[in-house]
């Protein structure tokens, strides 16, 4: 193994051990996301395809936590979404060095697929839109474990999930230019707050 390469790891484990205290983000340090999107990066323009390989999720994991990103952040008019920005892959790399990650997500993927299985009798990439959007309604809102126990791994997973792919969008170019962010750049006045729409 090069020294690179484990100077690399060492790096990642050490960032994504857990949220930085008082970060803006709500998974991971903020340095971790930078080094996170550059290994990234680096790694699509080093490859002949212009791929990312992912490195703990198996090929049908990672494709379900790709339909995941982009259903919980897609692609509109005015932005590219977090597949586009590379959230898919943000969260494998970051995963693939910290355990608590490996638990809960991979764990929480296992957990979907068992209960489309159960409830619709497929994977969960194999329901159909209907049956993927009646699923992820009943995780997405935590009211509903306290109604039906069985549904707690799942509203648990989603939740982390949901903030891990914000994390990844929100640190990216694209969603840093989604944000309209500019900066430390001086203003000749400060337009405020637009005005609430009159009901």
């Amino acid at each position: 193994m090069s020294e690179q390469s484990v100077s690399r790891r060492d790096i990642l484990r050490t960032l994504a051990i857990g949220a930085a205290g008082g970060s803006v983000l709500q998974v991971i340090p903020v340095k971790a996301a930078e080094f996170a999107h550059q290994a990234v990066h680096n790694e699509k323009s080093a490859s002949m395809a212009g791929k990312y390989a992912p490195k703990y999720f198996s090929a049908h994991q990672y494709e379900m936590l790709t339909n995941l990103c982009d259903t919980i952040i897609p692609r509109d008019e005015t932005s590219g979404g977090a597949v586009e920005a590379g959230a898919p892959e943000f969260i494998d790399l970051l995963t693939s060095e910290n355990e608590e990650f490996q638990v809960t997500l991979g764990g929480g993927l296992q957990w979907l697929d068992n209960t489309c299985t159960d409830r619709y009798s497929n994977l969960y990439l194999d329901c159909t839109p209907e049956q993927r959007k009646e699923i992820l309604d009943l995780i997405a809102y935590r009211k509903n474990a306290k109604k039906d126990p069985s549904l707690s791994q799942g509203v648990a997973f989603f939740a982390y999930l949901r903030k891990f792919t914000c994390d990844g969008f929100y640190t990216s170019k694209i969603g840093i230019a989604d944000l309209q962010y500019i900066g430390n750049t001086s203003l000749r006045e400060f337009p405020g707050c637009p005005p609430l729409p009159e009901a």
